[in-house]
């Protein structure tokens, strides 16, 4: 299994490779969302995992655009729990730290912590893990990461302070993405599409009722303008059902009431 991740080893999306798939896998690193796409049409790698929201930071929305324009299928989701820990050279203590780099996310969810530090400077990066290696490589003294558990121990890091973040529940959900089309598929029990509405008043609330009528339980929606159409929007929603003939039925009435509709992925509810 070739799996292809954003970031390096100690990532966690490395973490949520492992969980899902067990250790056993070929990790593909890369350093942006958007050249993992690439990976799957190249045939590089069988399944990409990509963050798609935050429980604190909400909604990852360019990676939706991604997915929609690169014709991704969504084959599962996973949701992992994130502690964000301060990390750096053995020997250190937290008054020796002067910077502190990682990926603008994480400086979001640990923000609070740091105003108690108005000495050190916190600079975005491209990666939690990203920065520890590189902490370890050049011996950067001074220099603190906020990444993961297992990135500390993979890199040789201390962890001056555990779980950093502001809010103690905070956790990612992650979609694993493949380049084939999206089959159908009765032993799943969530689905995710995209459809765009009318202008017409109650357009979506015609929807969201047909959802409801069919016991559909709607778990997220999302807008995003339509490019290159001013002030119209596509609207990306999750939702969970018991049956699958509901949902079935669901989608061919709401087929006739929109513009469009794509179903983006039939896959089982990640467990939380």
């Amino acid at each position: 299994m070739k799996v292809a991740i954003q970031g390096i080893k100690g990532s966690f999306h490395h973490i949520v490779a492992e969980q899902y798939f067990g250790k056993n896998i070929d990790l593909l690193e890369c350093l942006s969302f958007s050249e993992m796409p690439a990976l799957l049409h190249d045939k590089k790698a069988d399944v990409v995992i990509m963050a798609i929201e935050n429980s604190i930071a909400g909604a990852i929305l360019p990676n939706y655009a991604l997915i929609d324009e690169n014709q991704l299928t969504i084959c599962g989701e996973h949701h992992l729990e994130i502690h964000h820990n301060l990390m750096c050279l053995k020997g250190q203590s937290i008054m020796d730290i002067k910077e502190v780099y990682s990926h603008p996310m994480a400086l979001l969810q640990c923000h609070k912590f740091f105003k108690q530090y108005p000495h050190i400077k916190l600079v975005e990066d491209k990666d939690t893990a990203v920065v520890a290696k590189r902490i370890q490589d050049q011996k950067l003294e001074g220099v603190g990461a906020i990444a993961s558990n297992l990135a500390a121990e993979i890199y040789n890091l201390d962890i001056l302070v555990a779980e950093i973040q502001e809010i103690k529940e905070n956790a990612t959900r992650f979609f694993l993405l493949t380049n084939s089309e999206s089959k159908s598929s009765v032993s799943s029990n969530k689905a995710s599409i995209k459809f765009i509405t009318s202008h017409e008043t109650g357009s979506l609330a015609l929807v969201l009722t047909i959802l409801a009528k069919h016991n559909l339980n709607l778990s997220k929606i999302q807008s995003m303008p339509v490019i290159n159409t001013p002030w119209k929007y596509a609207f990306f929603a999750d939702f969970i059902f018991d049956s699958y003939a509901d949902y079935h039925n669901a989608i061919n009435e709401i087929k006739v009431k929109v513009e469009t509709l794509k179903i983006l992925g039939e896959y089982t509810k990640g467990k939380r």
